[in-house]
């Protein structure tokens, strides 16, 4: 088979893609990603041919690249978010991709196509090429796509690729659905589709027992570090009061020594692999994303959570519910409200022990590798 994996918008849509994509390679089968054109380096140094989508450097560029933005973060606005995934993704972002996908399709002549749930476009290409579409579920909660605004924005794109309305988003999933969230993580109002298969992205991860001195990461993702204000500053201050070792990544655009001389607990990298933290920590503090929420459950580790916007509220509310993190106000949040509270989050044994909970079910879950029979099932 050949295979075209597809995500728009930054890495944190491409990542959750890799598992699978790497699992149908090892089985033979052909692939290949298509994605920004800004990323194509990142696809290239996971070992995939890429595709981009757009012009990796737009005349006249953006002139605030790169800057941090140090003005106060304003608070998360759920409704607003809500717009903006149907205005951007399911709009601008939508028409762009279903124009660049049918082009990418014609040229990789895919059997399969592999999309994010946010790449609205490629699945109109798809349906426009008659090319069997799977879904890579990345919105833990699912709260984020509203059916209401999406579809509306959506069917404006579909009309001019030559496709009837879909009010109801029942084509937009295609063929199958697969999510590598539990549905415990899913909002009320928007579970997983009855049929969509689950499965664990990763090796299972064992449960251990916590280190004589506390290990703490705290990440805001690739994309949120530098449109935060100065809440890295306020979280850095109450950690550097918390009896713990810290690593804190800042991402590929700050640079930590802008942060200041730190205590010798605390180290401040651009980027470091999760995977390579995540095994020895004992709690993560992130702002909710659904990458970084489910590489603490994969590993059982409780989350202090500081959500910035997009699905991240989504995800807190879920999480406070379950029983493995805390939600703190980004806005509002001082740094003693933060060391007091990763104290008492490291002190209770009843949040790791729900995450540890979390983590069986994820352990149970099949491999990536179960997805690669169901994509040739498409074929048929």
């Amino acid at each position: 088979m050949r295979i075209l994996f597809t995500f728009i918008g930054g890495q944190g849509h491409f990542w959750p893609l890799v598992p699978i994509a790497r699992a149908a390679e090892a089985t033979g089968h052909t692939v290949a990603v298509a994605g920004s054109g800004k990323l194509l380096d990142v696809i290239h140094g996971a070992g995939f041919t890429a595709f981009g989508t757009s012009d990796p450097h737009p005349p006249g560029g953006d002139p605030n690249a790169g800057l941090r933005d140090d003005s106060p973060h304003e608070p998360a606005d759920r409704e607003a978010a809500e717009r903006e995934l149907a205005d951007n993704f399911a709009g601008r972002g939508a028409r762009r991709h279903a124009t660049a996908l049918r082009e990418i399709i014609g040229e990789f002549v895919p059997d399969v196509v592999v999309r994010d749930e946010a790449d609205f476009g490629s699945a109109v290409a798809a349906e426009r090429c008659g090319v069997p579409c799977a879904t890579v579920l990345v919105l833990a909660s699912g709260a984020l796509l509203r059916r209401d605004l999406v579809a509306p924005v959506l069917d404006e794109v579909r009309a001019e690729h030559g496709l009837p309305a879909d009010p109801g988003l029942e084509r937009l999933h295609g063929a199958l659905v697969l999510s590598p969230f539990l549905p415990s993580l899913r909002h009320p109002g928007h579970p997983l589709p009855a049929d969509a298969f689950l499965y664990r992205p990763g090796d299972p991860v064992r449960v251990r027992a916590r280190h004589p001195r506390p290990q703490v990461y705290f990440t805001l993702g690739t994309v949120m570090g530098g449109a935060s204000g100065d809440l890295i500053e306020r979280v850095l201050a109450g950690l550097s009061k918390v009896d713990a070792d810290v690593v804190v990544t800042v991402g590929s655009k700050l640079d930590p020594a802008s942060f200041g001389p730190q205590p010798p607990h605390v180290r401040i990298e651009r980027f470091v692999p999760q995977a390579t933290l995540l095994p020895s920590c004992d709690l993560m503090i992130s702002h909710g994303g659904s990458g970084s929420l489910m590489g603490a459950l994969s590993h059982g580790l409780p989350s202090v959570l500081l959500p910035l916007g997009a699905d991240q509220p989504h995800n807190a509310d879920q999480a406070v519910a379950m029983g493995v993190a805390v939600e703190l106000d980004a806005v509002e949040v001082t740094a003693a409200d933060l060391a007091d509270t990763v104290d008492d989050v490291l002190n209770d044994d009843l949040f790791r022990s729900a995450a540890q909970r979390v983590q069986a079910e994820v352990n149970a879950l099949p491999p990536a590798t179960a997805v690669v029979p169901l994509l040739e099932g498409l074929l048929h």
